[in-house]
């Protein structure tokens, strides 16, 4: 006697999972005065599929504000350790009982600031410093750490390629890459094993032939991370880079480690695939892109002057780079604007401190404009970095402007407008990474 029959969801039968959606229409049949039913299905796969994806997605995006959050809340602190023992290393000569304290204070700030970029490398938030690398060289120095990592039941064998190509990579995020994958791979392998790292080039020709999905065809030198291990079984190789996504114990994993090196791998413009045989082990294969140096064209020398632009160049005396101009230093964060400002007077700028975007206009107006570079945090309350450029911008057009932060620099690149000039110096920095972008920044192009 029911008409109105909530619909019913359930997972169907199968090898594969499959959803449905169960609807009751009730028709009454008026000659017999019985009832009876149509029971009619609508598959829901691809919706809850969908649904997921929308789901993980803003998992990811809550995490990576999480992440941004943190760091640059936790790059503030490192920054100002990394500059007050920045200050002692300059008092205390190396003979000095405290030196190597000092030394072992500098080391563990660094290692934490690798810490935080980790932390942002699975958002793909993370700054990169790609450098022209010899991947053989780099995997070498890599050799202590992997062997430490993955223990004494594991065999280490590197095999590496003759010739290799050069790469452009961020060496501590290869670093981070390979590191994950060597301990998935010892996970993997509980009773022992044999991990082999191998490198190759790889020309376009065979790139084409290897046919792996979204891969042009191109040069690109091929890393491989192999196991003897467990194996991964074909129903979850699909969903290993997800984040979340773990097989392991609860409390044994976060399910961030191979999204993280998915990150960077394509952050970097490099692929990576997985092949692996349940029983037998698993490789991971990556491929990142050679590098070719630009050549350098031989222009025709211009004449300026009746004198060649080269020569021309060459008689313009250099800029005086000794440490001389007026510095607007904007930071939010006490402690370390005060170091940041020492640090730079100890140079022999002259610095003006505010604590936000709005003191900082309110000290470029008393300046009447006569700024010489403004090195600022990015984010700030009352005003944050990108609406103080566009603000100073207005006053004056050509000031010079060095953001500082712990976030990513296209994390608020978006947020500027379009053709603006500005340096970017990530968090956390030394006091000679400071001192040498203000240097740059403020030499006349």
């Amino acid at each position: 006697g029911q008409g109105d029959i909530a619909p019913v969801e359930a997972m169907l039968e199968g090898t594969r999972e499959r959803w449905g959606q169960f609807f009751v229409t009730s028709v009454e049949e008026d000659e017999r005065e019985t009832e009876a039913a149509i029971v009619y299905l609508l598959e829901t796969t691809e919706r809850r599929t969908l649904e997921n994806q929308i789901n993980q997605s803003q998992k990811m995006e809550m995490v990576g504000q999480l992440a941004g959050g943190i760091a640059h809340d936790f790059n503030n602190v490192l920054s100002a350790i990394m500059m007050a023992n920045d200050f002692l290393l300059n008092a205390h000569k190396p003979t000095d009982p405290s030196f190597q304290d000092i030394m072992q204070i500098k080391q563990n700030a660094t290692r934490a600031a690798t810490l935080v970029r980790q932390l942002l490398a699975f958002s793909r938030r993370q700054t990169l410093r790609p450098q022209v690398l010899d991947l053989g060289d780099a995997l070498s120095d890599l050799t202590m750490l992997l062997r430490r990592l993955i223990g004494e039941k594991v065999k280490l064998d590197l095999v590496h390629g003759r010739d290799l190509w050069p790469v452009k990579v961020d060496v501590s995020q290869f670093e981070q890459v390979v590191v994950n994958l060597a301990v998935n791979a010892r996970d993997a392998m509980p009773d022992g094993g044999k991990l082999t790292v191998r490198t190759a080039n790889v020309g376009a020709p065979e790139a084409g032939q290897l046919a792996y999905k979204g891969m042009p065809a191109a040069d690109y030198v091929k890393i491989e991370i192999a196991d003897t291990g467990t194996g991964i079984p074909p129903e979850i190789r699909d969903k290993i880079f997800e984040p979340f996504f773990s097989t392991k114990e609860v409390g044994k994993g976060t399910g961030l480690g191979l999204s993280t090196v998915y990150g960077i791998v394509k952050q970097t413009g490099g692929f990576i695939y997985v092949d692996s045989e349940v029983g037998k082990g698993t490789s991971f294969l990556i491929f990142l892109p050679r590098h070719v140096a630009e050549p350098e064209v031989a222009a025709e020398p211009q004449v300026t002057n009746g004198a060649p632009k080269e020569a021309a160049a060459e008689a313009k005396p250099r800029a005086d780079m000794t440490g001389q101009g007026t510095i607007l230093l904007v930071e939010d964060e006490e402690g370390l604007r005060s170091l940041n400002a020492r640090g730079l007077r100890s140079r022999g700028y002259s610095v003006i401190e505010a604590s936000n975007g709005v003191e900082a206009m309110e000290a470029l107006e008393e300046k009447s404009g006569a700024i010489d570079l403004v090195v600022s945090d990015v984010v700030m309350p009352e005003m944050d970095g990108p609406t103080l450029l566009k603000e100073m911008r207005q006053k004056n057009p050509d000031i010079r402007i060095i953001f500082v932060s712990g976030y990513a620099e296209d994390a608020f690149e978006k947020s500027l407008p379009e053709n603006q000039q500005f340096a970017f110096l990530p968090k956390p920095f030394t006091l000679s990474q400071l001192v040498a972008a203000v240097k740059e920044t403020m030499t006349p192009q």
